[in-house]
């Protein structure tokens, strides 16, 4: 008995935006080692952290294909790109790189909605809402970095910045969860 509830092309999404997913830890550790090596640590823990919560994405991935009589196949992870060339770039680059990321999951969704698996749609559900955070935590990063005067950022701000990325928190506070008593 068949017991795959998967279509072969929602399969192949799925496996493919677990690979993105590993890309995207990858890129978070490149870019946390980088940070690292300049001397940013609190930089580097916000970015390790992230590289983590990352790989903790992709293997929902594996689990869901699995649970629902799919496939998993793993592929190779593409290389995460040249190093950032200052603080402002790395951040850039996350921005773009969750963009990116978002765009994949949303194709899920729309396919998914296009094939009526409604238990797909669900399950990608989780990761809009967490695209949503992540992009807006990039979104914030580079509003600060802009106000600490972007590329051109002096060692004092930076300073300042890493000392906050340190203690700043992995989630960011979405527009849908503000309120006129909690802005």
């Amino acid at each position: 008995m068949e017991t795959n509830r998967l279509s072969p092309t929602l399969a192949q999404a799925l496996n493919a935006q677990m690979t993105n997913e590993a890309h995207n830890a990858q890129i978070y550790l490149s870019y946390a080692s980088w940070a690292a090596d300049k001397g940013y640590d609190g930089i580097s823990n916000f970015l390790f952290r992230h590289a983590n919560e990352e790989r903790n994405h992709m293997m929902k991935f594996p689990e869901y294909i699995l649970k629902r009589g799919g496939k998993v196949v793993v592929t190779a992870i593409p290389a995460p790109g040249p190093d950032p060339l200052n603080v402002n770039d790395c951040f850039e680059k996350v921005f773009q790189s969750e963009v990116e990321n978002t765009t994949g999951i949303y194709d899920i969704v729309n396919m998914s909605m296009a094939e009526k698996d409604w238990a797909t749609r669900n399950f990608m559900q989780w990761f809009v809402k967490e695209q949503t955070e992540e992009e807006t935590t990039a979104m914030d990063l580079l509003s600060k970095i802009k106000v600490a005067g972007g590329v051109n950022a002096n060692d004092s701000a930076l300073y300042a910045l890493d000392i906050d990325l340190g203690k700043t928190p992995d989630d960011a506070t979405l527009a849908q969860d503000v309120t006129v008593d909690n802005p």
